[in-house]
């Protein structure tokens, strides 16, 4: 297993115990919206970083057998969370708008704070 898939699984661990987290407020709090919220843009942060995954994975395999690459797949993700947006501004009953743009940004959160640790505990000579 090469270190791009390991940490992506440790992406997805994280972030599925973050979501876990959001469910649990939301079963035991009053703030049900803002939590279903965060949840509910979790789980589009989480498909972001699963198709962004695969898209690398492909960019990979086109480099190996030195195809052309269209694209990343950065308008896809973009639009998205759009949707999510969408889909929140359309039910405010449910969602709090605030709280799902802060979903959706999860994993990149989670993406610097990992590289902020590994960038901490690497010795310079190695950097």
């Amino acid at each position: 297993m090469t270190e791009y898939t390991m940490t992506f699984r440790r992406y997805i661990k994280i972030t599925l115990f973050m979501l876990s987290f959001f469910v649990l407020g939301y079963g035991a709090t009053s703030y049900q919206s803002i939590f279903l919220g965060l949840s509910f843009g979790t789980l589009f942060s989480l498909y972001n970083l699963w198709s962004m995954y695969s898209r690398i994975e492909r960019l990979g395999q086109a480099v190996i057998n030195q195809q052309k690459v269209r694209t990343m797949g950065s308008l896809s993700r973009l639009l998205t969370g759009g949707l999510a947006v969408l889909i929140a501004m359309r039910y405010p009953q449910f969602f709090n708008l605030l709280s799902v743009v802060i979903g959706l940004m999860t994993v990149y959160i989670i993406m610097l704070i990992d590289s902020l640790t590994k960038t901490i505990r690497t010795p310079k000579e190695k950097r």
